[in-house]
């Protein structure tokens, strides 16, 4: 039987947990059916770095933008910025963007701001926005409403883990989902109960990597090969086989980071 594949749509290989056997990560992952990843850029002046690791290695792609956290202190991003670093060929998103309350709930103005001007980003590339969503629903789900009304754009909620009433406000949109690790632990009933009542041809996997470790690596360094695990856990939350699920997550992944399947297909 042919392996199922998948892809880890959110990761973050540029990260120092993965600096000393960055290559086998990837060869891990590719090993265990996780044939593309997209790796997350969080502060666009270490965009190059991430590049980098994008045309180093074949199977890897990337995204980037400021992380809500980061805001504050940061330089602003400009869309006219974005959009130039968007010509890369295996540049395929813009973010990780967003709000989040929980920690940084003191730069809540300076992070709308931000999500805004990359939801310009998106809009005018076509990319798909990539959200980060934290203790920030009600105002997340206004302004992703309102964004939508002045000129459409697509979006993936990151390593969605909010409320269900944030769920529906984003499917309603046509976004899509991002199962984690999260959706996999085994107190998350209530998280993947509302992940089953989303059309499965709006669901991505994602590790966020090297956070959020599914079962049975839960406490220790996330990689991308995980991914595997929090698929499986997919496949049994929309009662489907797991060949079937991964199909439609490549199918779903491909329709938002359509980049990826373009550059794929000109290889």
């Amino acid at each position: 039987m042919t392996r199922p594949e998948i892809t880890d749509s959110h990761c973050h290989l540029d990260f120092p947990d993965f600096e000393q056997e960055r290559a086998a990560v990837v060869a891990r992952a590719v090993e265990a059916g996780v044939t593309r990843m997209v790796t997350i850029c969080t502060r666009l002046r270490n965009e190059p770095a991430v590049r980098a690791i994008a045309e180093a290695h074949a199977p890897v792609f990337y995204a980037a933008g400021t992380h809500p956290m980061s805001v504050a202190e940061e330089p602003m991003a400009t869309v006219d910025e974005l959009i130039q670093l968007a010509q890369h060929p295996k540049f395929v998103g813009i973010g990780e963007t967003g709000l989040d309350y929980h920690y940084t709930s003191e730069s809540a103005a300076v992070q709308q701001e931000s999500l805004r001007l990359h939801i310009e980003a998106a809009r005018q590339t076509g990319l798909p926005l990539i959200i980060h969503a934290r203790d920030a629903d009600d105002d997340m789900a206004r302004i992703l409403t309102e964004e939508y009304r002045a000129g459409a754009y697509t979006c993936v909620m990151h390593c969605f883990s909010s409320s269900a009433a944030l769920a529906t406000a984003a499917l309603d949109l046509g976004f899509y989902l991002s199962m984690s690790g999260i959706a996999a632990f085994p107190r998350s009933t209530d998280l993947r109960e509302i992940f089953s009542a989303a059309p499965v041809d709006r669901i991505l996997v994602e590790t966020d990597a090297p956070y959020l470790a599914p079962p049975p690596h839960r406490g220790k360094r996330n990689e991308p090969a995980f991914t595997l695990h929090t698929a499986q856990v997919g496949a049994d939350v929309f009662s489907m086989d797991w060949p079937e699920f991964a199909a439609q997550t490549q199918a779903n992944f491909d329709r938002l980071f359509w980049k990826v399947a373009r550059f794929e297909a000109a290889a």
